[in-house]
């Protein structure tokens, strides 16, 4: 619960969208972890309760719920921001983020430079998040 609360609910309240500074590498990859358990909690909720409420078939709900898209619109922001301060960590500009775009190669570029090392020391993005 201790990691919830410092990777997840204190990114989102006080770095909502901080694109300046820099993240660790568990900073950001544990964010991702809890985005993704809460995408999936979510997911199961709006299968087996939202849709059949609205009443939405099973094969339209395949392409995603109203409490999926909330979920997605609401951390968009900050997921990007973690994203960009994770590149600082590494050297990179935030418009490294932008070869996402290219499909499979640029996914797996972006996972590249999300799990190398922080670059030592401070850089012109700030002090290593490592000595904090």
């Amino acid at each position: 619960m201790e990691q919830f609360n410092r990777y997840f609910i204190e990114t989102i309240k006080n770095r909502y969208a901080k694109f300046d500074g820099r993240a660790s590498r568990s900073e950001y990859w544990f964010y991702t972890l809890f985005y993704l358990i809460i995408a999936i909690a979510v997911g199961m909720v709006d299968t087996a309760v939202v849709n059949p409420m609205l009443g939405i078939a099973p094969e339209q709900a395949a392409q995603g719920g109203i409490l999926q898209f909330i979920l997605a619109l609401a951390l968009l922001v900050p997921s990007i921001a973690i994203g960009v301060r994770r590149l600082h960590d590494t050297g990179k500009s935030g418009w490294w983020l932008l070869i996402g775009l290219i499909p499979i190669v640029g996914a797996l570029v972006l996972i590249f430079f999300y799990v190398t090392d922080s670059q030592a020391g401070s850089n012109m993005y700030g002090e290593n998040p490592k000595g904090v």
